[in-house]
């Protein structure tokens, strides 16, 4: 009788396992299906992409293992009308930093290094800046260092001169500060790569290129994809990339870096397919589940809080479902991967094109596959949620003034027109503030969520900006100064940079300030307040110039997007022009 009951479960087992293949199979069938009526909705996305004399895209979407989709638009090299193909090369910029951690990661669990090594354990050369910066600083971009592209671009180096790790190292030995005590911040770094690779070699003993292809493309048989560290190398079948003011003629945007680790990875829509399919793996060929849930896990500052960050990739929460993603741009060339390890499912977008928009198509190819499994969004705008009250200009008017922030470098007018509040930022840029309580706004008009808010403190007013509920900015108020010509030729001078060997000409010129190099040319500086100046360069960003006791200006700091406080001292002081 018991083994009667016995046969009968088992057979009762094997009877609901059948069942579960087949509803299993059925449901990835009909999945498939499903994939197969979106390929005309994909195409739609490249309407603009079929002629051959515009640069094009390539795109592959991977679901539980398999190349779902995979296919090439417009042209891979508009000279000689050769059209992308999913075999075509593209330079896929930041991406390139995923493998960078990986190598990391492989050598660490070979027990060749540690992540909380000291970076000149291995790189000696790199600078004492008084603070460990540790791997894992450099991966999660919380070293503080500065950007090795911005320190370039000050120093006068052009995004189209050949730029190797050779040089990058070479910039960082003459650096004397950082941005802040390594673990502060998140604030992206390439610079943390480059050194991340040249410590890959130097512990394997191989060049970065060559480890990584002998530990990660050759077993991924990603047999096109290599880290390009010779810039004068064939490559057949790769890209060119292109860039059009007007959408409709195109230039070339050449690239000649030789720089790995945070950049320079060539390879195909159908080899990134290969590496998120390892990626999302129980059993994958190279790395495991572990190291990719190391790669994963949220990075954690000094002060406890995490930013989204983990080594060599990003994660958000896209409408309730995990996303992990890196993008990347350089010269023409812009690139997307994102992958959604609950569903089993990533996309890549290449492309060629710098006007091509690939994090927007990955969103939408996304969106075909997934809407289905996405949260349901409270769409009620923040106007209908919020009440708006009425102000007489009376209780305005003490926020009136002009306000700026150093760290943002930017500034901000508050004025009164016909009993509204304005938000002024540049010409032709300005919006009406709604009130929502007797010191609280929406600035109307504008395509996000803000609001501003206005603090007074010992007498002091401060405006403080909110974008999206973001973090919010606090800027000072301040009273613009009105120089003599004297004033301004106070500035001019040669000024030098003992971090970067350069220098720049400060000189007052048909009544503007302007700084200017040998290789980047003129920039105008546009004063916000005493001593401190715009530049309508990017990489010129912020400038403070700073004085003595007698008042005599003795130097400047520069600062940008990723560097801060760069250091250039006056060395003379030329003749009024």
């Amino acid at each position: 009788m018991k083994v009667m009951k016995r046969l009968l479960h088992a057979i009762a087992l094997v009877h609901f396992l059948v069942l579960v293949f087949f509803q299993v199979n059925a449901q990835k069938a009909k999945i498939k299906n499903d994939f197969k009526a979106l390929e005309s909705s994909i195409d739609s996305l490249f309407l603009g992409y079929s002629d051959l004399a515009i640069p094009g895209a390539a795109i592959s979407v991977i679901y539980h293992g398999e190349i779902q989709y995979m296919k090439a638009y417009g042209s891979a090299n508009i000279e000689y009308d050769i059209p992308n193909t999913t075999s075509t090369l593209f330079h896929v910029a930041s991406l390139a930093k995923q493998f960078t951690a990986l190598s990391i990661l492989l050598l660490q669990e070979k027990g060749q290094l540690s992540l909380e090594d000291d970076i000149r354990k291995y790189i000696p050369e790199v600078p004492d800046f008084g603070h460990t910066i540790t791997l894992r600083h450099l991966a999660t971009h919380s070293s503080g260092l500065r950007d090795q592209w911005n320190l370039f671009l000050i120093q006068g180096v052009r995004p189209d001169d050949v730029i190797t790790n050779e040089h990058v190292l070479d910039l960082i030995k003459t650096q004397k500060e950082l941005n802040f005590i390594p673990g502060d911040e998140y604030f992206y770094c390439n610079t943390g790569y480059s050194l991340l690779a040249e410590v890959v070699s130097r512990v394997s003993g191989q060049t970065f290129a060559a480890f990584v292809r002998e530990n990660i493309f050759s077993p991924l048989q990603m047999n096109h994809s290599s880290f390009n560290d010779d810039y004068e190398k064939i490559i057949k079948n790769r890209a060119y990339s292109y860039y059009s003011r007007d959408g409709e003629e195109y230039s070339k945007r050449v690239l000649s870096y030789g720089n790995v680790g945070p950049t320079n990875l060539l390879t195909t829509v159908e080899d990134l397919a290969l590496w998120m399919m390892n990626f999302e793996s129980p059993e994958p060929k190279v790395g495991s589940p572990e190291l990719f849930k190391q790669m994963t896990t949220e990075a954690v500052l000094n002060n406890g809080k995490t930013f989204g960050g983990g080594l060599g990739l990003f994660m958000n929460n896209s409408r309730g479902i995990t996303e992990v993603e890196h993008g990347g741009a350089d010269a023409g060339f812009r690139a997307h991967l994102s992958m959604f390890p609950s569903h089993k499912f990533g996309v890549v977008v290449l492309s060629n094109n710098a006007q091509c928009d690939v994090r927007m198509i990955a969103s939408r190819i996304t969106d075909l596959y997934l809407s289905d499994f996405y949260e349901e969004v409270n769409t009620a705008s923040s106007e209908q949620k919020r009440k708006f009250i009425k102000l007489k200009p009376k209780k305005m008017e003490p926020f009136v003034g002009h306000y700026w922030t150093k760290e943002h470098a930017y500034t901000r007018y508050i004025y009164l027109k016909n009993d509204t509040l304005m938000h002024f930022r540049t010409e032709n840029n300005e919006s009406p503030l709604a009130p929502l309580g007797e010191n609280e706004f929406k600035v109307m008009n504008v395509p996000v969520d803000a609001l501003v808010r206005f603090e007074n403190k010992d007498g002091e007013t401060t405006l403080i900006e909110t974008v999206n509920g973001g973090e919010p900015i606090l800027l000072e108020k301040y009273i613009p100064v009105d120089y003599s010509p004297d004033d301004w030729l106070k500035y001019e001078g040669i000024y030098y940079s003992d971090e970067l060997r350069t220098v720049y000409e400060i000189v007052w010129r048909e009544n503007k300030l302007i700084a200017q190099h040998m290789r980047m040319g003129s920039i105008e500086l546009n004063m916000i307040k005493h001593n401190f100046f715009t530049g309508d360069r990017g990489f010129f960003g912020n400038v403070e110039f700073l004085r003595d006791d007698a008042e005599n200006v003795t130097g400047f700091r520069v600062s940008n997007g990723r560097v801060r406080n760069l250091l250039f001292e006056k060395q003379h002081t030329t003749e009024n022009k």
